[in-house]
């Protein structure tokens, strides 16, 4: 009689084992079918990077509203909103593509590393589309057209420069963003002492306003956006016939994705193309509407 307890005792644990197990595949395969749903909704959101403090393409601010009535966008993971020139055109990207706008904020130096990692999916950030960048990205066709221009700052003795000869031999300090089209730019500035360049445009202009720099290479629209708040700024666009060689790089601002994803990257041009986003008219024109809804902190 204690044999046949100590087996049926034997036989009932098999059984309870067994019945764990099977509680555990089901378990796992739930969890597969969890992680199947969570890529297809993933699939429908449009995961951008940006700066969120390069105005007037993107900045960074407290609420949702903006004085036209326009909607920001939610930072991904904090508390803020992020709008500008990239986030309303990213917004019609994604309603064209039937996405959600999911926006991360990211430093400039580290935009294209954190594309690779995977943490999003495309960059609209102002970002000029430059052969060294072709090599490790895939690129739309334009989605703005920018001029490029010089910084100094008023009552300085650079105010009234009209081409880039009149800089030669001045011993101008020099900046501009780390990491941009513009750093190679400011080799051409014959005996132009370099006076080191910053992380964001915003850290440029106040070189500029303290001394610290002469002249800052930058794109207009950056450059007019921040003379609405800073009246110590002057803006100059150089002769066209005595300007920079090969900025025109910078000039053509477009989308990147993952060398490899072009699917996405396609994707992005065919809703580019379903909305008109051609014309260089209309893009001034989102621009001009754009500038004049930002932030004065900005």
């Amino acid at each position: 009689m204690k044999m046949k307890k100590v087996l049926a005792m034997m036989l009932a644990g098999v059984m309870t084992v067994s019945a764990l197990s099977g509680c555990s595949s089901s378990n796992t395969s739930g969890k597969e079918d969890t992680s199947s749903e969570a890529a297809g909704d993933s699939a429908k959101v449009l995961r951008v990077g940006m700066e969120c403090s390069y105005a007037p393409f993107n900045w960074t601010q407290d609420t949702d509203t903006t004085p036209d009535g326009s909607k920001a966008v939610p930072i991904y993971g904090s508390d803020y909103y992020a709008y500008g020139y990239d986030v309303a055109v990213a917004q019609k990207l994604a309603d064209e593509m039937g996405m959600e706008l999911e926006i991360h904020k990211v430093e400039w130096s580290s935009i294209g590393i954190s594309l690779d990692a995977g943490d999003y999916d495309a960059i609209i950030a102002g970002m000029g589309r430059t052969a060294e960048r072709e090599v490790s990205y895939a690129f739309t066709d334009p989605y703005y057209y920018r001029d490029n221009c010089i910084v100094v700052k008023k009552g300085s003795a650079y105010e009234n420069v009209k081409k880039l000869s009149e800089l030669a031999g001045t011993g101008c300090k020099v900046t501009t963003q780390l990491g941009t089209g513009w750093v190679p730019l400011l080799d051409q500035i014959e005996g132009a002492e370099l006076s080191g360049n910053y992380e964001t445009t915003s850290e440029c202009f106040m070189a500029i306003s303290n001394g610290v720099a002469d002249v800052c290479v930058v794109d207009l629209p950056t450059a007019e956006s921040a003379a609405l708040t800073n009246k110590d700024l002057v803006i100059i666009t150089f002769d066209e016939n005595d300007t920079f060689v090969g900025d025109d790089e910078m000039v053509n601002v477009c989308i990147a994705t993952r060398k490899d994803d072009t699917e996405l990257r396609d994707r992005i041009q065919e809703a580019m193309n379903a909305i008109g986003w051609n014309d260089k008219d209309i893009m001034d024109t989102l621009m001009d509407q754009v500038i004049s809804q930002q932030p004065a902190a900005n």
